[in-house]
């Protein structure tokens, strides 16, 4: 399998993962909340691990090569908080109750079976989250097909972690939009539809930049794919697994997810 074909897969397999927090939370009777802690923490460790020691890593060598240590550094830098600016805009955009990035407890979401919140109400904040994953998906699948198309093992472990935050992200989506319609086949749809966002993201991505592919857009891409997943990990993945954890859990799964990353990186 070539290299383009691999991390169009790895995007797509990601991006469908929202489907996992839908038979979740269809089939099993409670969340149990400290895998789900333990595993965002994990998640998160391996973003913030990756993004400082490689991605950002491999930005600064391209732009460096491209324009001299100076300038290159600098186009580093820049971009890098581009990336952060980018997805906050993104994430600002998106009232804070029906944003799938605010975390919410599954008692959180208990509430919605009450008689006192209407079915149209609740149709219209699942489909609305499947919007706003949407929105969030698309460049978190740029930044898993870049990875993917530069490194396959590289690929892979955020393929993995975007994977895993993407679970509670489905459940966000196909809780309210079932307690709204009572169709188990409508939510899962909602949910896995929120996730194709990112195989989308990853094929404009390729075709819009591959004419243009050289040493300055690889590296700009990079740096702003670095500040996203930095961002993600900071303003989701943590808050939500501390929400959901005790004692510590998301940060004994932040600091496996970067031993593990690290550990990768240096035998592949």
């Amino acid at each position: 399998m070539d290299n383009v074909s691999l991390a169009f897969l790895l995007t797509l397999l990601a991006g469908l993962s929202t489907g996992i927090g839908s038979l979740i939370a269809f089939f099993s009777k409670r969340t149990n909340a400290a895998f789900l802690s333990i595993s965002l923490g994990f998640s998160a460790g391996v973003m913030v691990y990756v993004s400082f020691v490689e991605i950002l890593a491999k930005a600064q060598e391209a732009l460096v090569s491209f324009y001299g240590t100076q300038k290159g550094e600098t186009f580093t830098v820049l971009a890098f908080f581009a990336g952060i600016i980018l997805i906050a805009i993104i994430d600002k955009l998106v009232p804070d109750y029906e944003n799938p990035h605010e975390p919410r407890l599954e008692s959180d979401l208990e509430h919605l079976k009450s008689e006192t919140v209407s079915t149209s109400n609740l149709e219209r904040m699942g489909i609305f989250s499947a919007f706003a994953i949407a929105i969030h998906n698309f460049p978190e699948g740029l930044a898993t097909f870049a990875a993917a198309l530069s490194d396959p093992a590289l690929g892979l472990s955020i393929a993995v972690a975007i994977a895993i935050h993407n679970i509670p992200e489905g459940i966000s989506v196909s809780v309210p939009i079932f307690y709204a319609t009572g169709s188990k086949r409508k939510a899962m749809l909602y949910s896995f539809l929120s996730g194709l966002a990112e195989p989308v993201g990853a094929l404009l991505g390729y075709f819009l930049l591959r004419s243009l592919f050289n040493d300055f857009v690889f590296g700009i891409l990079f740096a702003v794919v670095a500040g996203i997943m930095i961002y993600i990990s900071i303003d989701e993945l943590l808050p939500t697994a501390r929400k959901y954890g005790r004692e510590h859990q998301e940060i004994y799964g932040f600091i496996a997810g970067m031993a593990v990353m690290a550990i990768s990186l240096i035998l592949f």
